[in-house]
């Protein structure tokens, strides 16, 4: 039995009254972006935002809820501009789209942080307030086989989500370490030690664009998967790795494989065939993530056609999946606030249509 989850790689859009409130606590410059030590003021209008996207989630019915990233003004780039060890200094592209966030600069040995963790934690209080005051409120099942035979779907648990160790590294500008490879290793090592630090997840996202976008060459595309290999070594929770902006490179595909991940994440919304030409030429793990709504574009997809779309992979597909991750494409940061929860809904709305829920 198949069991799907509805689910996203994070990055949501700040809602609009947050930005309001923001702007006129901190301003709009540079120097009003998050550094990892805001006042009581700002923190607090950070922690109304996140109890309104996690509650958020919940209404849409999805069963992986994330913490929403809202302070991440640096998009993937987040842990490393706040780090202690890391100098921030001009405004770069980010990959090849209209955003741009803060260069990174590592000029010291990168060591444990914590910000994520705090997120996380914050997030799983606010999760675990929302069950003890009704939990099923929004008309959940908490168990059993439908009639169908396959799974029903509890209340949604807690999903992490982090830059994958090439991605980062590759977004980052390195003056400590001076090669290449340990500089990958450092942001690989630094990243595992942040996830040990999470509470309880049931799953963590590390987003991967850069191994589409930016593929490492031979010999660097061993060392990616070792580092990808090192961060989801440092939890229990099921991890997957989210590419997108592409089909990865059959060679980088491969190695990718031999990463102990639970599922690889495949961009269905750029380039499908590519995408199933390396999951049934090459192989893929037992579970899967799927983009199957378009985290940048603003037109809403029906969910009957967000269903078609990972029927579509269950069809064409050579292997069964043990479980498949349905998701936007990409973080959703892109897209207005209406848009956005409209999107949520609608990928809710299309997993429950499919009737396999775990």
């Amino acid at each position: 039995m198949t069991h799907l989850l509805a689910s996203t790689p994070g990055l949501f859009p700040l809602p609009d009254w947050a930005k309001n409130r923001l702007g006129d606590l901190k301003g709009h410059q540079k120097e009003g972006l998050v550094h990892g030590e805001e006042s009581e003021a700002v923190a607090g209008v950070y922690g109304e935002a996140r109890a309104e996207v996690i509650e958020r989630q919940r209404e849409a019915g999805l069963d992986r809820i994330v913490e929403g990233q809202l302070r991440w003004d640096d998009m993937l780039a987040h842990p490393l501009c706040i780090h202690d060890a890391v100098e921030t200094r001009g405004i770069v592209r980010y990959y090849d789209n209209n955003n741009f966030y803060r260069e990174p600069v590592v000029v010291d040995e990168l060591g444990f942080d914590g910000d994520v963790a705090a997120e996380l934690d914050a997030a799983s209080e606010l999760l675990a307030d929302a069950d003890a005051g009704g939990g099923d409120a929004e008309g959940h099942s908490d168990g059993g086989d439908a009639d169908d035979g396959t799974a029903s779907r509890g209340d949604g648990a807690l999903q992490a989500v982090l830059p994958g160790p090439y991605s980062l590294a590759e977004l980052a500008t390195d003056e400590h370490y001076g090669d290449a490879a340990a500089f990958l290793d450092a942001v690989g090592d630094f990243l595992a030690d942040e996830v040990k630090a999470f509470p309880d997840v049931e799953t963590l996202f590390l987003s991967e664009p850069s191994l589409v976008v930016d593929p490492p060459g031979a010999g660097a595309d061993e060392r990616a998967s070792a580092a990808i290999d090192r961060v989801a070594g440092a939890t229990d929770a099921d991890v997957v790795c989210q590419t997108y902006w592409g089909a990865l490179d059959e060679r980088v595909h491969a190695h990718l494989l031999d990463a102990d991940v639970d599922a690889v994440g495949y961009d269905l919304l750029t380039e499908h065939e590519a995408s199933m030409y390396n999951i049934n030429e090459y192989g893929t793990k037992e579970d899967i993530a799927l983009g199957v709504v378009d985290g940048q574009n603003t037109l809403i997809e029906e969910p009957e056609t967000i269903a078609e779309r990972v029927a579509w992979v269950r069809e064409n597909s050579a292997a069964a999946f043990d479980t498949i991750h349905a998701t936007p494409n990409t973080g959703l940061f892109y897209l207005p606030v209406g848009k956005f929860e409209a999107k949520l809904d609608a990928l809710g709305e299309a997993v429950a249509l499919q009737g396999v829920r775990a």
